[in-house]
């Protein structure tokens, strides 16, 4: 029987020149490029520079409503995602513009630490949904590490989402949750969401005309509030606040969304401590 390879990574993406080479770079350098598959939704977009060096697939593009795009997208990288198990021990799946990091404190790579054993069938990050303050940061150089130009974020239960799976499951929309399982939040792991990282970039975005006839300029309205957060709140020391986090996450859930981390309340705005500064 062939052993199996260690870990799969998927993402889609359109209407983006900003994330994806980003993604190829980052998620290469972690588990290998011919490990990562990448949908390219429309056969009129531009290619990622990095394209040729992953498994990618150009489909035609299905206008579709945000709601109903979002569980379409997840209905079809889900039943990718199972069969890719017939060849790998993990399988990750994400947005194009969330990073998952594993805590520099571990003296782990990311590869080796996922291909440990674990109880769970799926792992979930502690989302940070980071953006670029209002008064202290300038637009992003995309030749940099974003990590070593943007120090605040805030720790989020909508990006604190089940993205590593160890066998054959379904993800509901944005990956947020798992279908019909719970969840386990892991010590050790981060997803850095990094949509507001530029904050011209994401206001052009909200006023294209796609973004507005599909239905996300709301959410995008809604999602800007983070700029405001980060201006206005007093950070906290993320170290002690991730642990907190974490706690509030797993035990405060709403009854009705059981698999789904509870709302954290509050000031949830920390600064990024040192040692991730150069990882993304």
């Amino acid at each position: 029987m062939k052993e199996k390879a260690s870990v799969a990574v998927i993402s889609m993406v359109r209407n983006d020149t900003f994330f994806a080479d980003k993604w190829i770079a980052y998620y290469g350098a972690q588990f290998g490029f011919k490990n990562l598959f990448l949908f390219v939704d429309g056969l009129d977009q531009q290619l990622p520079i990095l394209a040729d060096k992953i498994n990618y697939f150009q489909n035609p593009h299905q206008p579709m409503k945000r709601a109903k795009g979002d569980r379409y997208r997840a209905r079809m990288i889900s039943d990718f995602a199972k069969n890719l198990f017939h060849s790998y021990k993990v399988v990750l799946a994400m947005d194009i513009d969330e990073f998952l990091v594993i805590d520099p404190d571990q003296d782990l790579s990311l590869k080796h630490y996922l291909l440990q054993d674990f109880s769970s069938d799926s792992l979930s990050a502690l989302g940070i949904d980071m953006g670029e303050h209002p008064v202290v940061e300038s637009a992003i150089d995309l030749e940099k590490p974003f990590l070593s130009q943007r120090h605040y974020g805030q720790v989020s239960d909508r990006y604190t989402k089940p993205i590593v799976t160890f066998k054959p499951l379904t993800w509901g929309s944005g990956f947020h949750r798992i279908k019909g399982r719970n969840f386990t939040v892991d010590s050790s792991l981060y997803l850095f969401h990094f949509g507001l990282v530029d904050r011209k970039t994401a206001m052009n975005k909200k006023d294209k005309k796609e973004i507005q006839e599909r239905g996300w300029e709301g959410h995008l309205g809604r999602r800007f509030k983070l700029y405001n957060a980060l201006k206005e709140e007093t950070p906290l020391d993320a170290d002690v606040f991730f642990q907190e986090a974490r706690k509030q996450l797993m035990k405060k859930r709403k009854w009705y969304a059981y698999n789904k981390p509870a709302p954290l309340k509050g000031n949830a705005v920390v600064s990024i401590p040192k040692r991730f500064h150069n990882i993304v």
